[in-house]
């Protein structure tokens, strides 16, 4: 009955129609190149505040799906990625096309994509329930572990450089004790301010990064001239058929599989993910040849990938709070703004938001396969509009939105200073993903490690003691040498 109950919840007109919007919203951002999914969640996530929780988190699941689905659309047609998830697509997805089959392609990354989006939300219905059970049996000292773990993704999401990444997120720990000290209360760095006391606005920050920083970036770095991109897309009798859907099955099976599992790792996303299915994928080919030249069969893992890595990502970051990238960190702060902490206590607190959060993925991807199919070719007009239209109107949504989350002028001001921040991060090839995790993870190993140490009269031996502490600990430090692992991999499948 409660699975029942949540999907009717989703058939509310007013949060069907926001799922809606955010289908549609996230199919344009993530079909140009440069406006990436995470800039699309960041700038919606304001105007979800207005709603109900359910209509608000609608709209942004819908976003976050459609943008990484998406991304593959102008990895096809113009071979550039419009999300870093969509790379691999470019592999395969080019080729069909100059071949003359744009449609099929646009067809089998609409039909593939929300393939691994129902996949990988069954894995998040079934897998997140049981560890956020075992995440119960959790204390201060386990919390605090947990958010060091989290903290060790600084260098997963730091790219080339993980020096600048660890610098960055470091900064992004000093920014989170602005504000009132979380055992006594004592005001930190608020110069006056009584804006401050509550600390810096997470969703102000992050639209100023994401989105101001990316804007002013593009306007910086662009041509005088706009170039207008042409795409011929002919879709007429190139819808793929059942026989060759069916042919697809198995190897879209192992690339979900790997996906999920892969999403599930803090710091390791879609691009990896699409990258190890389709070497993989190849290895098992029947016709290894044909990868890379224009393969059906290739496009198609690397389109169960990309979708397939979202539900395991949410899985992590419901059941253990734990962000692994920059669109799940502002998804937790989005539900931080709503007074949902994710843990293990919101599935107990808030089962029924969890489970229509679910039910919202999958009717997403249900919507996305009827939006993908039936609109592929508007496709090439809506990357023939010219750049400066697209900058005004995010410009325009980003100050809106970030005033509106408390009519307050502080907000806007940390807005506008952490997006000229966002700009000369991009200018120096600095990742700002760690801030974000140093800025958001900062509080809570603060408050957890302090409540140990009063709790242990100041020893540091639970840590030591405990399993489960000991054993997240070991993770922890697994988990630094990933970075160079993912590399090695990467590098391995590309040479291929």
């Amino acid at each position: 009955m409660d699975w029942i109950t949540a999907f009717a919840g989703v058939f509310r007109p007013d949060v069907f129609f926001y799922l809606v919007v955010g289908v549609v919203s996230g199919a344009v951002i993530g079909t140009l190149p440069g406006l990436t999914a995470t800039m699309a969640v960041a700038v919606l996530t304001p105007i979800s505040f207005w709603l109900e929780p359910a209509c608000g988190f609608a709209m942004l699941i819908g976003v976050y799906n459609s943008a990484i689905w998406s991304g593959g659309i102008s990895a096809i047609l113009i071979n550039t990625p419009g999300t870093p998830a969509s790379m691999a697509s470019t592999f395969d997805g080019y080729k069909l096309a100059r071949k003359g089959y744009s449609g099929l392609a646009l067809n089998i990354n609409t039909i593939w994509s929300v393939t691994g989006g129902l996949l990988s939300t069954i894995c998040l219905a079934t897998f997140s329930f049981p560890l956020a059970r075992f995440a119960l049996k959790f204390g201060p000292a386990e919390f605090a572990v947990v958010a060091l773990f989290g903290l060790t993704m600084m260098v997963s999401v730091s790219g080339s450089s993980p020096i600048k990444g660890l610098l960055v997120g470091f900064l992004g720990l000093l920014f989170s004790t602005v504000g009132l000290e979380t055992i006594h209360a004592f005001k930190r760095y608020t110069f006056g301010q009584v804006g401050l006391l509550d600390g810096l606005n997470f969703v102000a920050v992050m639209i100023g990064l994401f989105g101001i920083g990316e804007i002013l970036h593009q306007i910086y770095t662009s041509e005088r001239e706009e170039n207008v991109i042409q795409a011929e897309v002919k879709t007429k009798g190139q819808m793929p058929s059942p026989k060759l859907l069916a042919s697809l099955v198995p190897q879209n099976l192992f690339a979900a599989a790997i996906s999920i599992i892969i999403g599930a790792i803090p710091g390791a996303g879609g691009d990896i993910a699409s990258i190890v299915s389709w070497g993989q994928a190849k290895r098992m080919s029947k016709f290894p040849e044909e990868y890379g030249e224009g393969s059906v069969e290739g496009l198609s893992v690397t389109c169960t990938a990309n979708n397939a890595v979202i539900g395991g990502a949410m899985t992590t970051m419901l059941s253990l709070g734990i962000p692994g990238d920059a669109v799940t960190a502002i998804l937790i702060g989005s539900l931080m703004m709503y007074g949902m902490t994710p843990g293990p206590m919101l599935f107990i607190e808030n089962r029924p938001f969890v489970l229509t959060l679910i039910a919202q993925m999958v009717i997403a991807n249900l919507v996305i396969l009827v939006f993908g199919l039936t609109t592929s070719k508007i496709y090439p007009r809506l990357l023939a509009v010219k750049k400066t239209t697209l900058w005004v109107v995010v410009l325009f949504s980003c100050f809106v939105g970030a005033y509106a989350i408390n009519n307050s002028t502080t907000d806007l001001i940390a807005m506008a200073v952490f997006g000229i921040v966002g700009f000369f991060f991009k200018m120096l090839d600095v990742p700002n993903g760690p801030f974000i995790l140093g800025l958001l993870l900062g509080g809570l190993l603060e408050a957890n490690l302090r409540r140990t140490l009063a709790m242990t009269m100041g020893s540091y031996s639970i840590f030591f003691t405990s399993v489960i502490s000991v054993t997240l600990l070991i993770i922890a430090i697994v988990s630094l040498f990933l970075p160079s692992i993912i590399s090695g991999i990467k590098k391995k499948f590309r040479t291929k």
